[in-house]
C-alpha cells in the first residue's frame, strides 16, 4: 500500500482507533505508552535435528476494549505518517529488553519497512540497544521485503553491510516473488531468504515452482545462504521441502503465532 491511504481508510481507522481524531496522534501515543506488543512465529530446522533457531516478530495493536488488531489494520497508517522508523525502533528496543533475560531461540527476526531502509542511524541504534541490554546483536536479524530491496537497492545494500558490520545480519523476504537474482544479496551479505509462499503453495505441483526452489537451494547453498520455505501449511509439502534440501521452513503447518513471552524473556 504504500504512504497513500485514500480517506476512507483512516476514517475507519479513526474509528477503530479508540475514536481520536488524529490518527497519526493515537499511534505514536500507542508507540509512547507500550500499548503495541509483539508475538512470534517460529521457524523450523528442517535438516538434522528437529529444532527452532529462528523466530519472526510479529507486531499487534492493543486497542480500547477490542482484542489484538493485526498488523494489517494499523501498519499502512504507520506509512502514511511517515512512522514506520518510530515503530521498526520501538519493536528492536522491547525485543532487546525481552532477550536480556534469556530465549529458548537464538535467533529473532524483525521485519523492517522501506521507510528505515532510508535510515543510516538504524544500524548504530540496533548496536546501542543490545549494547545496553548485553545481549549478541546476532540474536536479532531483519528481514527486507524483495519489493523493498528491488526499489531501494542501494539503501538496501547500505544498510545489510552496516547491519553486518556491528554482527548483526539482514533476510530477503517474499524471495521469487519478483525475478530470481542472488547478485544483490552477495553485495550486502545477506544471511538468509524467505522463498515466496506464491512457490511453497505449488510445490506439490511440480513443475515451474519446483524447478525454481530447486534451483534457489542450490544457489543457496553454493553461496552460503540459508533458504527458509514459507507459508507451509501442509506435512506433504514439509516432506516435499526436505528432499529437495530445503534448511528451513515457517507456516502455520509448523507454528502458529504465539505472545513472544512464552519463548523469551
Amino acid at each position: 500500500m504504500g504512504n497513500r491511504v485514500d480517506e476512507k481508510f483512516l476514517d475507519q481507522m479513526d474509528q477503530e482507533l479508540t475514536g481520536w481524531r488524529d490518527p497519526g496522534a493515537r499511534l505514536q501515543a500507542a508507540l509512547d505508552n507500550d500499548e503495541l506488543t509483539l508475538y512470534c512465529q517460529l521457524i523450523l530446522a528442517i535438516t538434522g535435528a528437529a529444532h527452532y533457531p529462528m523466530a519472526e516478530v510479529l507486531v499487534r495493536l492493543r486497542v480500547e476494549e477490542k482484542a489484538l488488531l493485526p498488523p494489517g489494520e494499523f501498519l499502512p497508517v504507520f506509512e502514511h505518517y511517515n512512522m514506520m522508523p518510530l515503530l521498526d525502533r520501538w519493536v528492536v528496543r522491547t525485543l532487546a529488553r525481552r532477550l536480556k533475560n534469556g530465549a529458548k531461540v537464538p535467533r529473532f527476526t524483525v521485519n523492517l519497512s522501506r521507510q528505515t531502509l532510508e535510515d543510516p542511524d538504524f544500524p548504530d541504534y540496533v548496536a546501542a540497544q543490545a549494547r545496553d541490554t548485553g545481549i549478541a546483536p546476532g540474536s536479532m536479524l531483519f528481514e527486507i521485503d524483495e519489493s523493498d530491496l528491488i526499489a531501494r537497492p542501494r539503501a538496501a545494500e547500505l544498510l545489510g553491510l552496516a547491519l553486518a558490520k556491528i554482527g548483526s545480519g539482514t533476510l530477503i523476504d517474499g524471495f521469487g516473488r519478483k525475478a530470481v537474482s542472488f547478485a544483490p544479496l552477495v553485495a550486502m551479505r545477506v544471511a538468509f531468504i524467505k522463498v515466496d509462499g506464491s512457490i511453497t503453495r505449488r510445490l506439490l505441483a511440480g513443475g515451474a515452482a519446483e524447478t525454481k526452489m530447486k534451483a534457489v537451494v542450490h544457489v543457496g547453498a553454493a553461496l552460503g545462504i540459508g533458504v527458509i520455505a514459507e507459508c507451509v501449511e501442509e506435512q506433504d509439502v514439509l516432506a516435499r521441502l526436505k528432499a529437495l534440501g530445503t534448511g528451513y521452513a515457517q507456516g502455520l503447518g509448523i507454528s502458529r503465532p504465539q505472545p513472544i513471552d512464552t519463548i523469551a524473556g
